[in-house]
């Protein structure tokens, strides 16, 4: 077992002030860039023209930085001040300085197609991707009323299935899905919060509204690369960075401990634990991370026992008991007793102390069947249904394979759609048809075809792109954003975000399994 920090962090979990983990988590707090100003430009740099832009590409899709003008947006103005009378020396070093604060904290993720390296830093760009607050306001009001319509149908499919009654998301969707546990039914959970932790994916369309492309409700993961980007970023632009009046996110996880520690009101000291697979899952560095952050265990299943329903960890004081845990596996692996039996990464009673109410589980299990990607097309009609309110936030048109139009649809279209597997995630199970040869269409098409039940399609949309530095000058590349969601008591959306780059030319996938990088987000107060 990993020992972690033995008290938490000090401060209000809305602190505006830097955080501890400022002065404890990264190796150093010096600034990358020098001594940093934020002045208007002595040129006008512009994009496909002028060095650093001279290869920057604007196309159909709508870009963070530029207007269609070449023009730097509003809220860009300084950083592209900044940027343009930089020499492209400077920006590589402050690059440089920014991927060697990565290697030094040991930030890496692990990418399981790479032959050539299991595991690997995580490539971190310079460059911030910035949110106006107007625009934050409404990404804020729409992913709390979306985590709100979400937990209700959890709540709802797994008491009464009222929804499935009325005809609103068809039974056999839900039933048949195989992340729906039935161990769960009847079984309350705090606050009727099932999903604690949501990431949700958005992405900017081509008219500029940002739009949701999919809920991660099982095991979210990144906000450590939310928190570390944020350090690199504001070390590479000080100046920039302190002009800007950049919301602070380093209160995270003070607020993911309020949010743990809510599931529990009845005990006056709560201890909580994050159960993470081991040094082995792509995501450890960050499981350490929080851990170390809340001044919380981390726990692999085999520091942890049952005795009587009840769950401890075993410490070299003794057992100790454990009244919530932080989940970073999946429902299969949690229990040998009650799920898949070969699993030596969970706890056997791990569910039955869960079901005696002992001990409070985040996420709860069963979450996964509503971030399905076939349930995904009907969250507009659950927000509708559970709050009588229009979706804050638009979907992404979907096509659910099952259905036999839409299947005809996108089997005849296979060239100007993206297909996914409806329970896959980290960009597996997924065919990007117009980047895809004509073999690899024909090869997807058959297995669609074998199990239409399993995959949805969308239109392929253009993805905005944000500046990022590719070593010889700095290019769009297409970007996606991540905010991170916690509800408990109450619903609390830390002012970031992480922003996930396609380091490819021209590539519409930024997931870091399979390769992408991210940057930081500056919501603006």
């Amino acid at each position: 077992m990993e020992a972690a920090a033995n008290q938490p962090l000090a401060g209000t979990p809305r602190a505006r002030h830097t955080s501890r983990m400022q002065h404890e988590a990264f190796a150093s707090t010096e600034d990358f860039g020098g001594t940093d100003i934020a002045a208007s430009p002595t040129r006008q740099a512009r994009p496909g023209q002028d060095a650093p832009y001279q290869h920057y590409a604007l196309g159909a899709a709508y870009d963070e930085m530029f207007a269609t003008d070449g023009t730097a947006r509003a809220p860009y103005t300084t950083l592209d001040s900044r940027i343009s009378t930089l020499p492209l020396e400077e920006l590589n070093r402050r690059q440089q300085a920014c991927e060697q604060s990565f290697l030094h904290q040991g930030i890496t993720f692990t990418v399981y197609s790479d032959n050539r390296a299991t595991e690997r830093i995580i490539p971190t760009d310079l460059f911030p991707r910035i949110v106006t607050a107007t625009e934050w306001e409404r990404i804020e009001r729409g992913l709390t009323q979306r985590i709100l319509a979400l937990n209700l149908f959890l709540r709802d499919i797994y008491s009464d299935g009222r929804v499935l009654k009325d005809g609103v998301v068809p039974r056999s969707m839900i039933y048949g899905s195989k992340h729906y546990r039935r161990e769960m039914r009847g079984l309350p959970v705090p606050h009727g919060a099932y999903v604690n932790i949501c990431g949700s994916d958005l992405i900017r369309n081509e008219r500029g509204a940002f739009v949701v492309l999919e809920d991660n409700l099982r095991v979210p993961s990144g906000v450590s690369y939310m928190l570390a980007n944020r350090d690199v970023a504001r070390r590479a632009f000080p100046g920039v960075f302190r002009s800007m009046n950049v919301r602070p996110i380093e209160q995270y996880p003070l607020e993911l401990l309020a949010t743990l520690r809510s599931l529990a009101p009845f005990h006056d000291d709560v201890s909580i634990a994050v159960l993470t697979p081991g040094v082995f899952n792509s995501a450890y560095f960050e499981h350490a991370f929080l851990a170390r952050q809340m001044g919380v265990e981390l726990v692999e299943g085999r520091d942890l026992l049952v005795n009587d329903n009840v769950v401890y960890t075993r410490t070299t004081s003794g057992l100790k008991r454990v009244d919530v845990i932080y989940r970073r596996i999946d429902d299969d692996f949690v229990d040998p007793l009650i799920f898949r039996e070969d699993s030596a990464l969970g706890v056997p009673g791990l569910f039955n102390a869960y079901r005696a109410g002992n001990v409070m589980i985040a996420n709860a299990l069963g979450t996964g069947v509503a971030d399905d990607k076939a349930v995904y097309a009907y969250v507009p009609r659950l927000i509708r249904y559970y709050l009588s309110e229009e979706p804050i936030l638009e979907n992404v048109e979907t096509f659910l394979c099952r259905e036999e139009k839409a299947l005809e649809h996108v089997l005849a279209n296979l060239d100007k759609l993206v297909v996914k597997a409806v329970g896959e995630s980290g960009g597996y199970g997924m065919l990007v048809g117009p980047h895809a040869s004509k073999a690899e269409r024909e090869e997807f098409a058959e297995k669609i075809k074998s199990d239409p039940d399993n995959y949805i399609a969308q239109p392929t949309i253009q993805l905005s792109t944000a500046p990022t530095f590719v070593g010889n000058g700095v290019e769009a590349r297409h970007v996606d954003l991540r905010p991170f969601i916690l509800h408990g008591s109450e619903t609390k959306i830390v002012p970031g975000a992480l922003t996930r780059v396609a380091l490819k030319r021209g590539s519409l996938v930024v997931n870091s399994s399979q390769g992408g990088g991210s940057k930081d987000t500056w919501v603006l107060g």
